[in-house]
């Protein structure tokens, strides 16, 4: 399994909120960080919004930040909410055509292994990305905390 785009912006984005310490960024700024589109990350930030991991300030001097604490965002929460398909084999789909699906041993082990995989990203949060502020706020050029 890969995860997209998707999911690998909305993980930056939360990312660069959570170190940011919950000082509002602009899509421009966070898009300049990263060296990445704007327009996609727009479409990124709206997901997020939607799904109640950052809020949104408009206006001027507006932007977004984190809605809830790092601790309070899972990794496999963040990631069943991004990626539209965890289907590791034909299988795994409803409208699968394998002729051996009847008889084959291959699936459930790939279905706990999928499992598996979720079970160790529940275990993490947002928090846990965060663990070294110092070094992210370096390699995103932002400005260290006055605090």
């Amino acid at each position: 399994m890969r995860l997209s785009t998707f999911t690998d912006y909305s993980l930056r984005v939360l990312m660069y909120l959570g170190v940011n310490d919950n000082r509002l960024a602009t899509i421009a700024e966070i898009a300049s960080g990263y060296g990445i589109s704007e327009n996609h990350l727009m479409k990124v930030v709206h997901q997020l919004g939607k799904a109640g991991y950052i809020e949104t300030v408009r206006g001027k001097g507006g932007g977004i930040r984190l809605a809830r604490l790092p601790s309070a965002i899972s990794l496999g929460e963040v990631i069943r909410q991004t990626e539209t398909d965890f289907d590791l084999v034909e299988c795994f789909a409803s409208e699968s055509a394998c002729c051996l699906q009847t008889a084959c041993r291959l699936q459930p082990i790939l279905n706990e292994a999928r499992q598996a995989l979720f079970q160790v990203l529940d275990r993490y949060t947002l928090a846990d990305l965060l663990k070294q502020p110092g070094e992210l706020t370096h390699a995103l050029c932002l400005q260290p905390s006055a605090s």
